[in-house]
């Protein structure tokens, strides 16, 4: 029986560790878009049985709005989707992930001008119905001014459209597949900053920033450098996720990044730990807030510098008050000295040979001595201590020896 219960405590705890080490299982919406569908599949399989989490994708593909509503009806528990979506109260931010580039190409061999005309009579290709790009073009085409009959849609890039239009990370293999375009630029680089479309893209939909894709990125689809404008692709979750779960999700995908960057060099290059989450559409979850404050000083250390102040200043005021009340106790003290100096002087100056005038003018002299004291006790200019006692009988026993009939001692009672 001893023996069999330590077997049954150790089993006990070697079953409750193994209970903790068990990771939590996230179900990610399956994104519709080719490539981010083979980005969170290679997120999927990097985790390992040391992850604290592990990532199951949807057996459906779904648009981004659709994700954020099987997010919120909790069919799912996290998704990736752009970050310029209508803000949502239920779905949360947990992390940038990496960036979106807009992408308008036209054919190398059309005659098609550049800017909004290049729109105009065009087959074009923006995505899916409710996909980033899709939103994007028809916000162009809101701008621009041009009716739905003076363009049409194409569902496939196998139907050779003229113009596509597309949000995607940078990513030349694929665009490697259709060499018969040519990337269009909504500026040169110096227009950045200078007031021109980009600024007002920017402007008007503060989750975009500018972009610029370098000459060569795409080969012979990019002889000049594109200036165009990026959104993030931001991973999402419910506002009500545990804020655990989310702080090893984040902690693990950083752990993964060396391994992503590897697959997809051109993706999560920006990937950093220290994320900025200033421009995201949704709020911050509450496990992204506590990963991002994590080297944070805490309450007791943000405030120690401030009360070590406060104290220095608190003994400081204290010894200057102690300091005050000493010389204030000083000068007291020097005042009544200087009366018992000037008792015992007019006490030396009458000798066995001084007349009855000479006594009685000292005697009269020691009376005003002791009327001054009387007065500067009471404005509080002396203290009534063992030094003022001492003073009186001094004066008393002078004026005794000096012979000072009963009027004159009148104060010796006192």
């Amino acid at each position: 029986m001893q023996t069999t219960r330590p077997l049954l405590i150790l089993t006990c705890l070697t079953a409750l560790a193994a209970c903790d080490r068990s990771p939590h299982e996230l179900r990610l919406v399956t994104p519709l878009s080719p490539i981010d569908r083979g980005i969170v599949e290679d997120l999927g399989e990097l985790f390992d049985d040391e992850s604290k989490v592990n990532v199951q994708l949807t057996e459906e593909a779904l648009v981004e709005e659709a994700a954020l509503e099987a997010v919120s009806s909790g069919q799912a528990d996290i998704a990736l989707v752009s970050n310029n979506l209508e803000f949502r109260q239920d779905i949360a931010t947990v992390m940038p992930l990496y960036p979106t580039v807009l992408h308008i190409a036209r054919r190398k061999d059309s005659d098609r001008p550049e800017g909004s005309e290049m729109l105009r009579d065009a087959a074009v290709y923006a995505g899916p119905a409710g996909s980033a790009s899709r939103l994007v073009f028809e916000s162009i085409v809101t701008r621009v001014g041009l009716r739905e009959d003076e363009y049409r849609y194409v569902s496939d890039l196998a139907d050779k459209p003229d113009v596509v239009i597309v949000f995607a990370p940078i990513s030349p293999e694929r665009i490697a597949e259709y060499p018969d375009f040519l990337l269009s630029s909504m500026g040169t680089p110096g227009d950045i900053g200078a007031g021109g479309i980009i600024d007002a893209a920017v402007l008007l939909n503060p989750h975009y920033r500018p972009f610029v894709i370098p000459v060569g990125t795409y080969n012979e689809s990019t002889p000049e450098p594109v200036a165009t404008v990026a959104v993030d692709k931001i991973l999402v979750a419910r506002s009500d996720l545990d804020a655990t779960i989310v702080y090893d999700l984040i902690n693990e995908i950083l752990r993964l990044r060396p391994a992503l960057t590897a697959r997809r060099p051109g993706v999560f290059q920006q990937l950093a730990g220290d994320f900025d989450t200033s421009r995201s559409t949704y709020i911050v979850h509450a496990g992204t807030q506590a990963y991002l404050q994590r080297s944070a000083p805490s309450v007791y250390e943000r405030y120690s510098g401030v009360a070590e102040v406060a104290v220095t200043l608190i003994v400081a005021l204290g010894s200057a008050s102690i300091a005050g009340v000493r010389i204030f106790r000083m000068r007291r003290k020097n005042r009544i000295d200087k009366f018992y100096s000037q008792t015992i002087a007019l006490r030396r100056a009458v000798s066995e040979s001084s007349s009855a005038e000479e006594r009685q003018q000292v005697i009269n002299e020691v009376r005003r001595l002791q009327t001054i004291a009387f007065d500067l006790l009471v404005d509080e200019k002396l203290a009534a201590d063992e030094s003022f006692r001492i003073f009186i009988t001094l004066s008393n026993d002078v004026l005794r020896q000096l012979g000072a009939t009963d009027d004159d001692q009148r104060l010796s009672d006192l």
